[in-house]
């Protein structure tokens, strides 16, 4: 019998393995330089003046926060389509959350929702996080023109868009904003088994995360000078967000592979792609300003009772689609909040038939084959399509 195929999977090479013994051996484990190494690599690949590892992308977006000044009686603006680390790190911060809707056919923050909530905001945000779901870079030059008209922060989400780009550079540039944050979980188009980076062109807000990330702790050749070699001070509250330099020694050995794994992507995307023109499927619109990196391939199926029939098809055959995101706003804490089903129409809709397919790096063609023969065997034995407008 065919094994289990789950929608995504790390990929770890002899030479990964060897990378993290070498690092074991050595005389550090964290705060050493193959913590260094990776973040070189990092700034290499995104284009970026500063790259500050963390121990994962939710820290990286509570730290990001932090550097900014998002505290309470501030409130941040992000999208319901997206995991639930973008909103609850803002309340971690003390800030309010609210939302904006997503396109129906980019799955994205809608810059023309965004445009018209600002319009009528009574409380303008600090900081508005994009996300870049499943590696499609959002409308970062609209987005960014706004934060300039209306003075607010941006943060890219980019934990999905590791290596995908936007108007000719790496998401990370930091060109349309403030900072960037990235994911290396093991479904992530490259892993440090858990792990972030954020990325930025500001030396001063890098600063302000690099102490953040370590405590709120800092060392200076002054203060060396006057008080000795071992003196550190603390002049804000920080926390304990460091990478360790096995998971940054990964890193680095998997970032040598980033354009292949993208490449891989592409081509898997592309197969998805052209097997969809002849099924009554949706799938997310492209960016013409950008290039993907594939973290995710999303269908859309007519309705929720089709999507329900076609999970469960997949699951009884050994595939293990699954569906990105419950939207935000629908779960127990922000109900609470006062947010309520209905406030955020597309993001409802859309989570209401969505599905994602297999989609990692490793994937053989006959695993997508198999994925593909699964999705029309449902369309012409398992199920009648009746699509309305």
């Amino acid at each position: 019998m065919t094994g289990f195929l789950p929608y995504g999977r790390q990929s770890i090479t002899d030479e990964d393995v060897a990378a993290v013994v070498a690092t074991l051996k050595s005389d550090f484990l964290t705060t050493g330089p193959a913590v260094t190494t990776f973040e070189e690599s990092c700034k290499s690949a995104f284009n970026a003046s500063n790259a500050i590892s963390v121990s994962n992308a939710t820290a990286g977006l509570h730290v990001a926060y932090l550097a900014l000044g998002l505290g309470e009686g501030d409130i941040l603006w992000t999208v319901p389509n997206t995991f639930l680390s973008t909103a609850n790190a803002a309340r971690l911060c003390g800030a309010d959350v609210d939302f904006v809707d997503i396109s129906s056919t980019t799955f994205n923050m809608c810059a023309t929702a965004l445009e018209e909530k600002l319009r009528s905001a009574k409380k303008l945000p600090k900081i508005v996080a994009p996300v870049h779901f499943a590696g499609q870079p959002c409308d970062m030059q609209r987005i960014w023109e706004l934060s300039e008209e209306y003075g607010f922060y941006v943060v890219e989400d980019a934990a999905h868009a590791v290596g995908a780009t936007y108007k000719g550079q790496p998401v990370g540039s930091g060109k349309y904003s403030h900072a960037a944050v990235f994911s290396f979980h093991p479904v992530k188009i490259i892993t440090t088994a858990e792990g972030g980076v954020i990325t930025t062109q500001s030396d001063d807000l890098a600063e302000k995360c690099r102490k953040l990330r370590s405590h709120g702790m800092y060392k200076s050749a002054e203060l060396a000078e006057q008080h000795g070699p071992w003196y550190y001070e603390m002049d804000t509250l920080g926390l304990n967000y460091r990478m360790t330099d096995m998971q940054a020694a990964l890193g680095t050995s998997q970032m040598s592979r980033l354009k292949e794994n993208i490449d891989r992507r592409n081509a898997i995307a592309s197969n998805y792609h052209k097997a969809m023109l002849e099924m009554p499927y949706g799938c997310q619109r492209m960016n013409p300003d950008a290039t993907s990196s594939w973290h995710l391939f999303v269908i859309t199926c007519a309705n929720s009772t089709e999507r329900r029939a076609l999970y469960e098809h997949f699951h009884q055959n050994g595939v293990g689609v699954q569906v990105h995101y419950i939207p935000v706003h629908t779960q127990p804490y922000y109900q609470a909040l006062g947010f309520k089903v209905g406030d955020f129409p597309m993001a409802e809709d859309y989570y209401s038939r969505c599905l994602s397919l297999p989609m990692f790096h490793a994937m053989s063609e006959d695993d997508q084959n198999r994925v593909i023969e699964l999705l029309k065997n449902f369309n012409a034995e398992n199920y009648q399509h009746s699509r309305t407008a």
